[in-house]
């Protein structure tokens, strides 16, 4: 059991693929799942989230808060800003702008932390700013959504506030609670924790795009190169703050793949619930989820030839 759950989180890429290919090709066999699950699938991601953090992996905050501070206004600034211009660069309808700032103004997700394993990061760093980034998510991103889409469309800050709290942090504090009152059986589960994630990640991708896959189909080739340029911009923008500020280079990768990797489960979950007039509101952050996977690993192998790239 252990080989293939490791199995399927070493595939993780590959898996989410598959699950929005078949999403696509197959829509009408999956379209019958609400999308109203996607909520308790990431309150499933955040819930082992909180399994597999530990005390000590919070010390960074407190060690190096210089470079903690570097990553998550790098992460909340970047990420937005690029979100904003290349909507309005590609001239994106309210719906699909909503969608990708969204996206933009979401913490970092937890496959970076994965990836910046592989890559030969930072991982202290990496697992530190998902955290801190992760626990500013509440206020920081609904506020960032209403700066950035506010004006065309209707954000409800604390509709949002209260949605991230209760699908975000509630499951990471539960997590961090079990694992404190049952710390043997919860480190025997942990080797399954990847696998279950991956699981659920691909999930909400064949959920999400099945529910509009024939809107993707219509006119998903500039969505898509709008995604993989905001990921592509992020990783990039992220790997030369960090050059520009002479940190080491395991700093610079995880400070790369930090700010290119977004949650854009919560991107989907959060246009799901607060901006259902606009339906293609939560195709960016589907295509962002299957996009960002491929370019981390492809990423992680190139940052893991080199001790400086």
């Amino acid at each position: 059991m252990k080989q293939l759950c490791k199995l399927i989180s070493d595939y993780m890429g590959v898996l989410v693929l598959l699950a929005a290919v078949a999403a696509l090709l197959w829509p009408e066999v999956f379209s019958c799942v609400k999308t109203s699950v996607i909520n308790p699938l990431l309150g499933i991601i955040m819930f082992g989230m909180g399994l597999t953090l530990h005390l000590d992996d919070f010390r960074v905050v407190f060690s190096r808060p210089r470079d903690v501070i570097i990553g998550c206004t790098a992460q909340f600034v970047v990420m937005p800003l690029l979100a904003w211009t290349l909507a309005r660069l590609f001239q994106l309808d309210e719906a699909l702008t909503v969608g990708v700032v969204l996206v933009g103004c979401c913490p970092g997700g937890t496959a970076s932390n994965v990836i910046t394993y592989l890559a030969k990061g930072d991982l202290a760093l990496s697992v530190g700013m998902t955290g801190v980034s992760t626990l500013l998510a509440p206020v920081l991103t609904p506020l960032l959504v209403l700066l950035l889409a506010g004006k065309t469309v209707d954000v409800d800050v604390v509709a949002m506030f209260l949605s991230i709290l209760w699908v975000v942090i509630l499951p990471i504090v539960a997590g961090l609670i079990v694992k404190r009152l049952w710390p043997q059986q919860t480190e025997r589960a942990t080797a399954y924790l990847p696998a279950l994630s991956s699981l659920a990640i691909a999930a909400i991708v064949l959920i999400v795009i099945s529910a509009s896959a024939h809107r993707l189909m219509a006119g998903g080739w500039i969505i898509i190169i709008v995604v993989m340029l905001h990921n592509i911009g992020g990783l990039s923008i992220g790997y030369l703050i960090g050059r520009l500020l002479h940190l080491t280079s395991a700093k610079r990768k995880a400070l790369s793949i930090e700010v290119g990797m977004q949650n854009s489960g919560l991107a989907s979950s959060l246009a799901t619930l607060h901006f259902a007039a606009y339906p293609m509101a939560i195709i960016p952050g589907a295509v962002f989820s299957v996009w960002h996977n491929i370019s981390g690993a492809i990423v992680a192998r190139i940052y893991a030839r080199k001790q400086d790239v």
